[in-house]
């Protein structure tokens, strides 16, 4: 039985605003964007808006399968690393079996990355936040702009020695 994510902000935790990309390129590409999206809500947070999905070519790879994308903005009491296994969990469950390492890509049921998270800056072996590609993927810059400029006061400047990300 799936158990709904409650916002426990009003109970004290602090709630917190993410935006992860998505993207599938096997099966039914937007069922699975869909699900994951659904399953995000029920485990992770409130989701708080969707970007439409676009169709994009396979980037840093080649594919006949052309890929499926979206944004999600929501709100989450997880912290960062709570975030990332909550999402690698999500993608396991979906079926996806290999994460691309090294920059060697391959097709997948779904790819769940986290784009922003609040104003934070994480540079991990393990997690990186802003995430270091978005900026180069239109795939991902397009469907985040477009969830941005619904909600101005989300709007998100960020900004540190090695990156400035203004998305307005």
């Amino acid at each position: 039985m799936e158990m709904a994510h409650t916002d426990n902000a009003e109970a004290g935790e602090i709630s917190h605003v993410a935006y992860l990309g998505l993207g599938s390129n096997m099966g039914d590409r937007e069922r699975n964007i869909r699900q994951a999206v659904r399953l995000i809500g029920a485990r992770v947070g409130a989701v708080v808006r969707q970007s439409s999905i676009i169709q994009s070519e396979p980037w840093g790879f080649e594919s006949e399968n052309w890929f499926a994308n979206a944004v999600v903005c929501f709100r989450t009491t997880l912290s960062p690393y709570e975030l990332l296994y909550a999402t690698q969990q999500i993608e396991r469950e979906m079926g996806r079996r290999q994460k691309s390492t090294n920059g060697q890509y391959h097709d997948r049921i779904i790819d769940i990355d986290i784009l922003l998270y609040d104003d934070t800056t994480i540079d991990t072996p393990e997690l990186t936040i802003p995430h270091p590609l978005m900026e180069q993927r239109d795939f991902v810059m397009t469907p985040l702009r477009e969830i941005m400029e619904q909600e101005p006061k989300l709007t998100s400047k960020h900004t540190d020695k090695r990156h400035t990300l203004s998305i307005e």
